[in-house]
């Protein structure tokens, strides 16, 4: 009786727990988001407004539009793709927030294999390279 009791207690307590999702805050602004490449830590900066993301990687910038589905979830495709890989729409998800960083899953549309990252709100304006 007593263990059901206390697991009973434990699950109404995580049970019932949901991470915070302020996505709002995330929509627009200028953020950092760092990958390891190979054995290099790289940095990708990105400026994003309602409709359009402009990344920042080794020295170039590549435009994609936006496209919201709900408050945490969007859809990036690039305006200018070089090759059939870039022309390839990614579905992003907010998946919690907390201060200025948000945790995020990420994979290409109609593809089931999801990456995970998270990225770092620096500028709360959309400053522009």
């Amino acid at each position: 009786m007593l263990r059901a009791l206390l697991f009973c207690s434990i699950f109404l307590i995580t049970g019932c727990y949901q991470a915070e999702r302020r996505c709002d805050a995330f929509r627009t602004g200028t953020f950092e988001f760092k990958a390891m490449v190979g054995t290099t830590l790289e940095t990708t900066r990105f400026v994003r407004n309602d409709s359009i993301e402009i990344d920042y990687f080794r020295g170039k910038a590549d435009t994609s539009s936006i496209r919201w589905i709900n408050d945490c979830e969007y859809i990036v495709k690039k305006l200018h793709p070089k090759n059939r890989s870039e022309e390839k729409a990614i579905h992003m998800k907010i998946l919690t927030t907390e201060a200025d960083t948000y945790q995020f899953e990420y994979n290409i549309v109609g593809e089931d294999r999801k990456e995970r990252g998270a990225a770092t709100k620096i500028s709360a304006e959309e400053i522009y390279q």
